[in-house]
Parts: C-alpha cells; structure tokens; sequence
C-alpha cells in the first residue's frame, strides 16, 4: 500500500463512521421525540389520573421533568409528531419497541391506522388525488433529521407534506434549503405545471444539500446530548472572540451590570430565536439585550432587535421593571456601528437617564474596532 493511499483510506474510514455516530444520535433523538409524544397521548386516553391535569398536562410535565429542551412548546411538539407520522411506529427496532409496554404495542398493531408500515408515494407530484399515500418510517428515520421533520410536521395538508417528504429525501436538502422551497410554494407550482417531472429536476438541480453533520449542529441535538447549546450557534473564531471579551468589556464598565445568559434561548410562535448577550441592570432595573453582527449592518437587524426588546417587555419583565433596551453592534472591517433600540420607551427623559448610564456609543466602536485590529494583526 502507498502513502496516499494509506491517508485515503483512514479519511474513508473516518468519514463512514463519523456519518454512522450522526446518523445514530438523529434516529436516537427522533425516536425519544416521537416515544414521548406516544406516552403523552396513551395517557391522555387511559391515564388512572388524566383528569386532575386536563389542558394543563403539557404545561405540568415541563414544570416537573428536568430534560434540557423540553418546556411546554417542544412536547407538544412531540405530541403533534406523533400524530402527523403514525408510520414510525412500524419502523421501531425491537431494541425501541422494547422502550413500549406490550400491552399497548399490542393494541396498536391492530389498529390499521397505527403501526402498519405503509408504502412509499409512487409519484412526488401533487396532482395525485390519493390521500392514504406515506414515506416508510424507516425513511423518515434514516434519510432525514428531526429538524427537518419539526419543518414538515407544520404542514398539515397529508399529501403536500408527504410530496416535501420526498423530494427533500431525493435531494438531500438541508433544513434550509427545504424552508426556501416550501416558502417558494414548490407544491403548489409543482400541482400547476404541465410538466412536474421536469420543474422537479430544474428545483433539484439549485438546491442546497446537507452536510451530514449538520445534524448534530443542531439546537435540538445539542440539547439531546447535554451540550452547550452556545457552541452550536457562535459562528466563527472571530464571534466567539469578539463575545467573550465584549461580555467581560460591559461587566468592567462598573455601571450595575449583571450578566443574565449569553445565546439565551427565546422561543416566539414555533421558531426559537439566540439573544447573543442578556445583562440585567441594577441601577436602572432593567435588561440589557445585546446582539453582536459579524458583518455589513442590515435594516432587519434592527426589527429583530426590537422583536426581542419586546418579547421582554411581553413576558419577562417584573411589575417594578423599567423597559428594556436593545444594544446592536455591527462589523465591517474597521468601522462599526452601534444603534441603541428604544422601541416602546415613550418617556424621552427616562432614555436620557438609559443614555447615562449606558456604554456610550463611542465606547462601544473603540472597543470594535480595537478587537478587530487585535484580530487582523
């Protein structure tokens, strides 16, 4: 054997069995997710005490269990997938199905409707007027993340969701690039095409495809995992860097800072959101929200930062608060820009108190532009 072929070999090596560790800690991670929606609805059914919790079930499990990622939202998240692919069931090893009592895998398998694994969708086209028509769980298991699968579980036309299924399946897609796609109505341009086939192969052509370990970048991976869910999201040397010394860069301003969260997760609707950097303010009794921007400013930085000022002002200020203020940062090359969002704060003298007590603006461009000097040096 060469030498270049020995270092081939290793790479081929590694890279099997790198995708293999991805794909075991996805299916991992989707089978828990369906498993407890499964338990959540067996005990809305048969539960000896399912009365004394009523509507408040999901709320009263996130108060009590103590897994990283699962509040309120993300169970009945696990609730609806359980619903929208009854396929998976099928699909189970017997090393999961073990994880089910076989009471209840018994009454299941009966049910036609349940743990009966239906065949793939013959055509990917929309214009199919069947509606009993499913990917095989053990596709849905191995071919796409659960990312992909939050995205999907949020249509909830059967046949439109199951055309998506496929088609990101045929084309590897990431979660991104199957986000664009629904966004650009595929379905629905696909269902009026004289030529389906044909804008298929056009669409699959300009995709973007996944890189297998996107799967364990992911939000809901690293929680799974017992993960910092910061390293997912800080992305570059230069962010991080920047963060780190920013965050240090406000507590030594002496002005009442306390730090609350770095990449502190909010969850608006069905879509989470990172705020870079969470202080809480002593002397004004506030909170302090800083987003950081590695690269050109653009306006919808802006509406995003004020989207999280009043996301606090909604549900996570105290009667005795005073509103909170947005603290925007934005690189290029040397130059930075920094905008103070004071959205909703009517009072103009209470901004001028804000102001004083505040980094001022020309504070926080030296201290950009002298970590950016720092890092080019």
């Amino acid at each position: 054997m060469k030498f270049e072929s020995l270092v081939s070999t290793i790479e081929q090596t590694h890279s099997h069995f790198q995708e293999q560790a991805v794909k075991a800690v996805n299916i991992s991670l989707t089978i828990r997710n369906y498993l407890i929606g499964f338990y959540i609805v067996e005990f809305e059914q048969n539960g000896e005490d399912r009365a004394a919790y009523g509507s408040k079930l999901l709320d009263s499990l996130a108060t009590k269990l103590s897994i990283k990622g699962l509040v309120s939202a993300e169970i009945s998240r696990c609730r609806q997938f359980y619903f929208c692919y009854p396929q998976i069931l099928g699909a189970l090893t017997q090393e999961f199905k073990n994880l089910v009592p076989q009471h209840i895998l018994g009454t299941l398998s009966q049910d036609s409707n349940m743990g009966v694994e239906p065949s793939i969708m013959v055509s990917s086209t929309p214009q199919s007027t069947k509606s009993n028509l499913y990917v095989p769980g053990e596709k849905l298991l191995s071919k796409l993340s659960f990312s992909h699968l939050v995205e999907l579980i949020k249509i909830q036309d059967h046949l439109k969701r199951t055309f998506y299924e496929i088609e990101c399946i045929k084309g590897t897609w990431s979660v991104r690039e199957l986000k664009r796609q629904i966004n650009s109505l595929y379905f629905e341009r696909s269902g009026m095409s004289a030529k389906p086939e044909l804008l298929s192969e056009i669409t699959q052509q300009k995709t973007e495809t996944a890189d297998p370990t996107d799967i364990v970048k992911s939000v809901y991976a690293f929680e799974f995992l017992g993960l910092k869910t910061k390293d997912a999201l800080e992305e570059s040397d230069l962010e991080t860097a920047l963060l780190d010394h920013l965050q240090d860069f406000m507590m030594e301003m002496g002005h009442g800072f306390c730090l609350d969260a770095r990449q502190k997760k909010i969850l608006i609707g069905d879509e989470y959101f990172f705020i870079d950097l969470v202080f809480y303010h002593r002397i004004l009794k506030c909170h302090v929200l800083v987003e950081l921007k590695v690269e050109d400013f653009k306006h919808h930085q802006i509406g995003q930062l004020n989207t999280y000022v009043n996301y606090y002002k909604a549900t996570e200020m105290q009667t005795d608060d005073n509103p909170t203020v947005g603290i925007l940062l934005v690189t290029n090359k040397n130059n930075a820009l920094v905008e103070f969002a004071t959205a909703g704060i009517d009072n103009h003298l209470f901004v001028s108190k804000y102001l004083l007590e505040l980094p001022k603006k020309e504070q926080l461009e030296a201290f950009i532009n002298n970590e950016l000097l720092k890092w080019n040096s």
